[in-house]
């Protein structure tokens, strides 16, 4: 098939969004398929990728809170570059306007939304869950909720990469979803990639000697993230013994979490680690991955942990806690810096490295998700 993933969360300076895109467009075409991301940009640019996989950007403004990202508005646009790529069918990957734009262009091509946000954990259980209980916050956002329902409707299928997102919207009234959890890159994470060395040089950065537990932090530096409780969590728990906390990422709230951190030499916020070798040693060679989001769709970070070996502490809500099943960790109350204290020092005591079952690589994520594809599509052009 001839695939096109209109894809506004794609931005050149990474993300998890990215990270899956590159898996798409390397993984598609093995399976057969033509793949085109078209996603905006500052101006049309044709990025080939291999024979049959590109990245294609029409001319979009900034999007005015995260100058990394751009967004889709000009609808007319976006329907005249999606007659001349005349996919087979038509993916998209955001629930706020696009896929409005996407679901007006030609009914008869068969269509997914890909749920690569969460806007009511990110957002609204976020900032109102301390108060309200989910089924008021619920009541109280029910014109988010008819627009996600309207999606359901719209669409062929509605792609979810956790169970807990696929279970809410189906419980809310959202039909056609579907679960299809992705998957780690094969051939990259694995606990045999330890490295006492490297663990040692990271104790080193946090003042702290090889003796002392080492904590990992990844991801995106932003409120949603939690990166505060994950901090306020590990402070405590170094009262208890000597930990180290390094968190690899960057994003808007550095200088926020730069003075949250003080003069604790324990706790060392360093930028993300862009080769994916080195990035799996880091990640095998630390004690325990601290996680602080409840809104992940799937978390990457967290199934890469777990292919390495590493067990995590993750809250008990969003794609996160799905990793920490069959044990390959603890979960918390998610929001709740205490709890996660308490499950840092716990998971800490755990005599051995947690001996989980292999996760899922990308090639089987793409391979089950193409193959609702193309099934789809079969019962379309069979009606």
């Amino acid at each position: 098939m001839k695939i096109v993933d209109v894809c506004a969360f794609y931005s050149p300076k990474g993300g998890g969004v990215r990270t899956y895109v590159e898996q798409k467009l390397a993984i598609g075409p093995e399976l057969g398929h033509d793949i085109t991301i078209l996603a905006p940009g500052d101006k049309h640019e044709i990025i080939l990728r291999g024979p049959h996989a590109r990245i294609v950007t029409m001319p979009s403004p900034r999007f005015p809170l995260d100058s990394n990202y751009w967004y889709f508005d000009d609808e007319e646009a976006l329907h005249a570059r999606l007659d001349e790529l005349a996919p087979d069918f038509v993916e998209v990957s955001s629930p706020w306007r696009s896929p409005n734009f996407v679901a007006r262009w030609r009914p008869e091509v068969p269509r997914a939304v890909i749920m690569h946000a969460d806007p009511l954990s990110a957002y609204a259980y976020r900032w109102f869950g301390t108060v309200l209980s989910r089924e008021t916050i619920d009541r109280s956002f029910e014109p988010f909720w008819e627009h996600l329902r309207q999606l359901g409707t719209s669409f062929d299928t509605v792609v979810c990469a956790s169970s807990e997102l696929r279970d809410r919207l189906k419980d809310g009234g959202v039909e056609n979803t579907s679960l299809h959890p992705m998957g780690i890159e094969p051939g990259v994470f694995s606990p045999t990639r330890r490295d006492p060395a490297m663990r040692a040089r990271l104790l080193e950065l946090c003042d702290l000697p090889e003796s002392a537990h080492l904590l990992l932090g990844v991801g995106r530096l932003a409120a949603e993230k939690r990166w505060k409780l994950v901090i306020d969590a590990a402070t405590a728990a170094g009262h208890e013994r000597p930990i180290g906390l390094i968190i690899l990422g960057e994003g808007k709230q550095r200088r926020q979490l730069k003075r949250q951190i003080g003069g604790n030499p324990h706790i060392q916020l360093m930028k993300p680690v862009r080769n994916r070798a080195q990035f799996a040693t880091i990640l095998a060679s630390a004690d325990a991955l601290v996680h602080g989001c409840e809104a992940e769709t799937f978390c990457m970070a967290g199934a890469e942990a777990r292919a390495s070996g590493l067990p995590m502490v993750v809250p008990d809500r969003g794609g996160a806690a799905d990793h920490a099943m069959g044990g390959g960790g603890l979960t918390y109350a998610a929001g709740d810096a205490d709890a996660a204290s308490a499950a840092i020092l716990q998971v800490l005591d755990w005599p051995v490295r947690p001996d989980v079952s292999p996760p899922r690589t990308m090639m089987d994520h793409f391979a089950g998700l193409f193959a609702e594809y193309e099934a789809i599509r079969a019962r379309r052009l069979a009606a």
